[in-house]
């Protein structure tokens, strides 16, 4: 198994500092280790040149995140790819063990982990609706984002079967993603928690965009718009959407924004029956 890690990153020099060091404490190293300067303006690239000389360095203008991960799994030469945002970090045996687990279901194309979250530097526990879990995980990742992108390790064939991430969505593209991918593929999950998971600062996407729930009910649009669902699936991504939209169809005419109202409205009506 070859391994290409992605780490997408823009203006974090401490945090990728960080990432980068959990990285290279693994008992288990990349065949790789790829970093997509989204168009940083910090000192990041200087300090991967003087301290990281290991790691293959690719700038490109500020485009998002998105974008960044794609030109790093186009570039990537290995079999597996893992994911890890630059504000997170792996603990030592991460890939070991998942690389194990893979090795002993032969079939399955992506694994994740359980997490530890860390808000504004202290420990905090998940709601039970975050809660991560394996197998055919459709219907569980609708309501949510129920995948961590740094703690995944998936076979690139799923990205030539599904696609790359939506450049499109300026957030949840993860939850796009996942959609797409636990609706063709089962997934495992090691309950172990492998990966710190870190939040609070202001740079996050969720802090950047209100309503994230707008870019969920995009995705699920596009997905039954476009996807080959099974009749199950097709099901429960129309009851999600519309649960969805309704919510926002009503913020949206108590707040008197008659164009957004009748946006959901459009949706409401093209699916509820």
């Amino acid at each position: 198994m070859t391994i290409s890690l992605i780490i997408p990153t823009f203006n974090r020099q401490a945090t990728l500092k960080r990432a980068l060091d959990s990285v290279l404490q693994q008992s288990l190293l990349p065949d790789e280790i790829i970093v997509i300067d989204d168009g940083s303006t910090d000192a990041s690239a200087k300090m991967i040149k003087t301290d990281y000389p290991q790691v293959q360095y690719l700038y490109q203008n500020n485009q998002g995140v998105s974008a960044a991960r794609n030109s790093g799994i186009r570039h990537a030469k290995g079999e597996w790819i893992a994911l890890l945002d630059s504000d997170d970090t792996w603990f030592a045996k991460k890939l070991e063990m998942q690389i194990k687990a893979l090795q002993q279901a032969p079939k399955i194309k992506l694994c994740h982990t359980e997490e530890i979250w860390i808000r504004n530097g202290e420990r905090v526990n998940a709601m039970n609706k975050y809660k991560k879990t394996g197998g055919w995980i459709f219907s569980h990742c609708l309501p949510l984002c129920a995948i961590s992108p740094s703690s995944t390790l998936i076979h690139r064939s799923v990205f030539d079967d599904v696609g790359l991430f939506d450049e499109s969505l300026p957030a949840c593209e993860d939850y796009d993603l996942w959609l797409r991918i636990s609706a063709k593929y089962p997934v495992l999950f090691l309950e172990q928690a492998l990966i710190n998971k870190y939040g609070g600062h202001e740079d996050q996407l969720s802090h950047q965009h209100w309503g994230m729930d707008r870019f969920r009910i995009q995705a699920l649009d596009k997905l039954l718009s476009h996807a080959d669902l099974s009749d199950e699936h097709k099901t429960a991504a129309t009851n999600m959407l519309l649960k969805k939209a309704r919510i926002f169809q009503k913020g949206a005419l108590k707040r008197g924004k008659k164009d957004s109202a009748n946006y959901y409205q459009g949706l409401i009506e093209r699916y509820k029956n």
